[in-house]
């Protein structure tokens, strides 16, 4: 009798077994039957990468406490990274150029474009040539028609390539290597002229308010008289094209002459020493840089009309 007592006293404690709640928590979370564990369990997949055991063993939560901190750090690490590299381009690039600069250059719009293209073809009329200014600040081009831009430089140098090809083609002399020549040639011609009048600026110890955009914008005009040029050869001859080209010239001359004097402005100190020679420095770099323009023109348009 005392060995079925036994064997059912031994049966009873395993009929009660399930009901324990350590017993039942290992069981639901490996099913996630459990509404709170399966919250855990649903987000251990996505960020646990050591796989179910990590779960069964209930590693998933620690891991997951740990992983998001320290991915969010990277992240945060490399974004800083990103931004400083960022800056430090940015910085190198302003030494030589500046993209706000270079923005207010292109600032026109097409009242200015056929005002300016007016000035430089018949600048006679034109009376007022001072820049204008807000809070020391020029206006942009499209406030002021005074002002130098680069769009029409940049727009005449493309079309007189275009027109180069042209011309080159209606004398059948045309290719790929001679339209190249023709326009490294002008952008060269460019080059040089900005690099002589900046270093002569310098070495002249003439201080003004010319930066390396006006400089170039004042050198890219000629273009537009270059057009002019070519475009009466073509239509006229000879004869057409040496009559533009003495318009062309006489009025970039009297352009440049009035508009650099309103730029380079003399420097005199307080006692007003160098008040006669920087004035003569002044006139002597406007007249050069004028008289030197019609040579330019000639040379690049000559060999384009015959």
């Amino acid at each position: 009798m005392d060995l079925p007592q036994q064997g059912y006293r031994a049966t009873k404690p395993r009929a009660r077994a399930p009901p324990p709640t350590a017993d039942s928590v290992l069981f639901d979370d490996t099913s996630s039957a459990a509404p709170a564990m399966n919250s855990q369990g649903y987000y251990t997949p996505g960020y646990n990468m050591a796989g179910p055991q990590n779960d069964m063993q209930g590693g998933a939560g620690p891991n997951n406490m740990f992983a998001d901190p320290m991915a969010n750090a990277a992240m945060m690490y490399g974004s800083s990274l990103a931004n400083t590299g960022k800056d430090m381009v940015n910085k190198e690039i302003s030494k030589f150029m500046s993209v706000n600069k270079l923005k207010y250059f292109f600032a026109v719009d097409t009242r200015y474009v056929l005002k300016k293209l007016m000035i430089l073809m018949f600048p006679y009329t034109h009376q007022d040539w001072e820049v204008r200014y807000h809070r020391d600040t020029p206006l942009p081009p499209r406030q002021d028609v005074n002002a130098p831009d680069l769009y029409i430089p940049t727009m005449a140098f493309i079309t007189y390539i275009l027109l180069a090809g042209m011309a080159l083609g209606i004398q059948k002399r045309f290719s790929p290597e001679v339209l190249g020549l023709c326009a490294s040639t002008a952008l060269v011609w460019v080059i040089i002229e900005v690099l002589v009048m900046l270093l002569s600026l310098y070495l002249l110890t003439v201080h003004s308010d010319l930066s390396t955009f006006d400089l170039i914008a004042y050198s890219g005009y000629k273009y537009v008289g270059m057009i002019f040029t070519v475009l009466c050869g073509l239509l006229f001859g000879s004869d057409g094209y040496y009559v533009a080209l003495a318009w062309s010239s006489c009025a970039l001359m009297f352009f440049l002459v009035r508009s650099l004097k309103m730029k380079i402005i003399p420097s005199t100190d307080s006692m007003g020493t160098g008040s006669s020679a920087k004035p003569q420095f002044r006139l002597y770099i406007t007249v050069v840089i004028a008289v030197f323009q019609p040579i330019i023109i000639y040379w690049l348009t000559s060999h384009l009309v015959r």
